[in-house]
């Protein structure tokens, strides 16, 4: 019986992590909701990708923000460019590293100089590519070119 549960177990731990690990989202969906209802401040009170809830959302030129709690949602009412993303929420590395708009998986991400950036991280030509290490292994070099290169793609 203990088998089975543990068999059990690593089961559940790997649908729910492969469904996990393959959310790629745009920054905002046909709905127009930014980063897949993500709670933006949670970022950065907790330093964690936390599901915003449809109760606590604030609109900003049509793009619908959500957040976890209705203190989240004051502060970025308060500031809403300290909690936004760099690149509108599109792959830091895919602009940076390739000069292109990339999707992003919202649990994928990195606070710099207090500044939000977000990463893909799901399947790429038939296999697994998380692009946060691509990020870590040249941090410096890309945080160069991202300005340089996300202005490029802006026009």
């Amino acid at each position: 019986m203990n088998t089975i549960r543990k068999s059990l177990l690593v089961f559940v731990l790997f649908v729910y992590g492969a469904t996990t690990y393959a959310q790629v989202v745009e920054p905002v969906d046909k709905n127009k909701v930014a980063n897949g209802g993500y709670d933006l401040v949670a970022y950065f009170t907790y330093n964690s990708a936390v599901k915003g809830n449809k109760e606590f959302t604030h609109e900003i030129n049509g793009v619908k923000y959500q957040f976890a709690s209705l203190g989240h949602k004051n502060l970025f009412q308060s500031n809403p460019e300290k909690y936004l993303p760099v690149c509108d929420g599109y792959c830091a590395w895919g602009v940076a590293e390739k000069g292109k708009k990339v999707p992003v998986n919202p649990e994928t991400f990195k606070i710099i100089d207090d500044k939000l950036y977000l990463f893909f991280n799901g399947n790429f030509n038939g296999g697994p590519f998380n692009t946060l290490p691509e990020w870590n292994k040249n941090e410096q070099n890309l945080l160069t070119q991202l300005p340089v290169k996300w202005a490029a793609l802006k026009k």
